[in-house]
């Protein structure tokens, strides 16, 4: 052989060594080794790991430490202050145990799936809320920003809230307590009960006088409640100090904050039973008429209670299943959440009335006392005759039921004149019908029923405590719909973005500890939310079912899961739910049009609440509100549509997953292919394969390649590469 073929020929052979081992370099995960690459980020232990452009530097995404941490920041995010003072309500406004039918197929047609939905996609793409849409379709991209802004928004006056609970929670460790009693006003002649007191109750009068010093109106600001103001702060400290190491720090605090409401639930249930009257009050809740359950209002409002009592659109799901290992069994988790979340709602249900039970028969004991006083001076008076009057009946002792036999022998006999003796019925059920919910049932119905308690200051110590954690844990789904998908998004360092979130929330968030403060809760509460995320979700919807297409996301599940979902789930997603959710957001509209628009003031002088529409200002803000929450979608599709922003840079790089592997690669904003990688069909992209085939470097090529099929591949032609299957996402 002539001497300058053999040194083309050790040439030859020194490319194809140096070949072989930067092939060796760039192996999967199931491989034993890695070097350092921009190409590839997993390790042997199959670690997800996050790659920044144009860094060597390794950053790791966090994980759960375990599923019983993962499931119980879930449970905690869903399971909220909604589920103690919103559902009882609902259940017993509309038709009692009835409305729980609507609800139960309300959850399997919108709420399982929708839940499942968001949980998946999470999952396997590992990124939040922004990430995750503008992985599916860059012109959807604005879905995520979206739900960041309904999240800040809601995170603004719900942590106010955990500032009240916050306040009575500090205030309950003194005895009697001091809503047990109204207070007394003393003059230079004589001590007479507070007015305002007087004419509505200790309770109601404590929470709007003492708790918010409330003012008249909207617009008369009042300036800051410093009570409320340092509670305030203290909630958002708190939330803080739980956010700033992300689920690290925020999952270890789910052990105490999610389990410790249920622990609560569980006490009052048993005290709650032996308490007279608790009975009644269940039975009263779950007492089914069924003839309003036919009502659309009600079909309605189960719906939109399934809708939030999940946290849908939040962003947290989401967020909370990005740390998750890609072959975690998310289908079980959303059928195990939501039927947690269910229970609870019917635990607390059960609760609440068994207290409010109580409560009513107390009242209706001194109905009778009170108005058997009256009947006995119309004895004397001559304008009832003893006659009348049952002789088994005692006065001295009398009960409820020989009440009401009298009150009804002297409503026929004095049939003329029997408005004129004001004489009340004393029914229990009248009192259990009068609806509560909300702040009014927290505290003030609550609240007065807990001061009959033995022991209340204990009782109220652990009822206040409870609504802390239930508040905080939906606060660690809030904030984590927010965090994340910025810190994956734009690479920010979490901790100092946690400080400046909570901080700028602060802030913005003194407009609610004003004396006028309940009334901008009441309007974030009304408007914020309920429009944007019905329309975020219906579009999360459409992104996975009709751009990305679900048959390709059914397959995407079997590769993740290891077994094909039900057909169920593939007929939810595409015809049931969408429509659901337009009908749903259809009916929205259509209530939020024909209630008028404003809120509940409280007026000193009358010891009520008056409505006041809101002014031309509040309307502004009303509609300001909804429209900033939903604007980011129009506007990154139309950046994305014209071609607005250059990403040649890479800025917005999407990343593929491959079996282990994040493969970086620029977005392209011409057109929208239905791949969660945006990249080629399965059948386009070839792979390594170690057979008989050869591969020949570049020569002249950079230290980061372009393969053939446009990612940044490993940067080798492949010859006769027969095509290995991989999953769209």
């Amino acid at each position: 052989m002539p001497k300058n073929s053999k040194v083309v020929k050790r040439e030859l052979d020194d490319e194809v060594i140096e070949s072989v081992k930067d092939l060796l370099s760039n192996e999967d995960s199931s491989d034993d080794a890695f070097k350092k690459s921009e190409l590839m980020v997993d390790d042997q232990e199959e670690k997800d790991v996050d790659v920044e452009e144009g860094s060597d530097v390794e950053d790791e995404r966090p994980a759960w430490n375990s599923k019983l941490q993962y499931i119980l920041a879930q449970v905690g995010f869903s399971v909220g202050l909604g589920n103690v003072w919103r559902f009882p309500y609902l259940c017993q406004k509309n038709g009692g145990g009835a409305y729980l039918v609507p609800y139960l197929v309300l959850l399997l047609i919108i709420g399982i799936p929708l839940f499942f939905l968001e949980l998946a996609v999470g999952q396997r793409i590992r990124r939040g809320s922004i990430g995750v849409w503008n992985y599916i379709s860059p012109k959807l991209g604005g879905i995520g920003f979206a739900s960041c802004v309904v999240c800040f928004f809601v995170a603004l006056y719900y942590n106010v809230i955990i500032g009240w609970s916050l306040f009575y929670f500090s205030q309950s460790f003194q005895h009697p307590l001091p809503w047990d009693q109204c207070p007394l006003v003393k003059n230079a002649s004589h001590t007479f009960v507070e007015p305002e007191c007087e004419k509505s109750s200790a309770t109601t009068y404590y929470w709007y006088r003492e708790a918010l010093n409330i003012s008249s109106s909207l617009s008369e600001s009042g300036g800051l409640n410093w009570k409320m103001t340092i509670c305030l702060l203290a909630a958002w400290v708190m939330v803080c100090l739980a956010m700033i190491k992300g689920i690290q720090s925020s999952g270890k605090i789910m052990y105490f904050s999610s389990l410790f409401p249920y622990v609560v639930l569980l006490c009052f249930l048993i005290r709650g039973l032996l308490l007279n009257g608790s009975v009644d009050g269940i039975r009263h809740m779950f007492t089914p008429k069924l003839e309003i359950m036919l009502e659309p209002k009600v079909w309605r409002e189960a719906a939109t209670q399934v809708f939030f009592a999940l946290g849908l659109g939040f962003g947290g799901v989401i967020a909370f299943s990005s740390y998750n290992k890609r072959d975690n069994n998310c289908h079980f988790d959303a059928v195990l959440v939501s039927f947690i979340n269910f229970f609870t709602s019917v635990l607390a249900t059960l609760v609440v009335f068994a207290v409010l039970g109580f409560k009513a028969n107390i009242i209706n004991e001194k109905c009778v006392i009170q108005n058997s006083e009256k009947i006995l001076k119309l004895l004397k008076t001559g304008n009832l005759s003893q006659d009348m009057i049952p002789h088994h009946i005692n006065f001295s002792s009398i009960t409820a039921e020989d009440y009401n036999l009298v009150y009804d022998i002297i409503q026929k006999v004095k049939e003329e004149e029997f408005v004129s003796l004001g004489l009340k019925s004393c029914q229990i059920e009248d009192e259990l019908n009068k609806a509560v919910q909300g702040t009014g049932l927290a505290f003030i119905a609550f609240t007065e029923a807990m001061t009959h308690f033995p022991a209340s200051p204990f009782w109220s110590v652990m009822f206040f405590l409870m609504l802390v954690n239930l508040g905080l844990g939906s606060m660690f789904g809030t904030i984590e719909g927010i965090i994340t998908p910025i810190v994956d998004t734009f690479k920010v360092r979490k901790e100092i973005l946690t400080v400046i979130c909570c901080l700028v929330a602060f802030f913005i968030g003194l407009i609610f500890v004003q004396r006028s403060g309940n009334y901008f809760v009441t309007m974030f509460d009304d408007y914020s939310a309920t429009l944007p995320l019905l329309i975020v979700v219906i579009l999360e919807n459409i992104a996975v079912t009709r751009i990305y297409g679900v048959e390709k996301f059914m397959e995407d599940l079997k590769d993740m899961l290891g077994f094909s979902p039900s057909q169920y789930y593939y007929y939810m997603w595409k015809y049931v739910s969408p429509l659901v959710l337009l009908c749903l957001l259809i009916a929205s509209i259509v209530q939020m049009g024909l209630s008028p628009p404003g809120y509940n003031a409280w007026i000193e002088d009358k010891a009520t609440e008056e409505f006041h529409s809101y002014p031309t200002w509040g309307m502004i803000v009303c509609i300001s509100l909804m429209v900033l929450a939903i604007l980011p979608v129009p506007i990154v599709f139309v950046v994305r549509r014209c071609n607005l922003i250059d990403d040649s840079s890479g800025s917005l790089a999407s990343v593929s997953y491959k079996r282990g592997r994040i493969i970086k690669e620029p977005v392209n904003l011409e057109g929208d292919n239905t791949s969660l990688i945006h990249g080629k069909s399965p059948s386009e992209v070839p792979s390594p394969n170690f057979g008989k085939n050869i591969y020949r470097k570049q020569t002249g090529s950079p230290t980061l390649d372009t393969a053939p099929n446009g990612r940044y591949g490993i940067g080798y032609l492949m010859a006769d590469m027969p095509d290995m299957p991989e999953s769209d996402l």
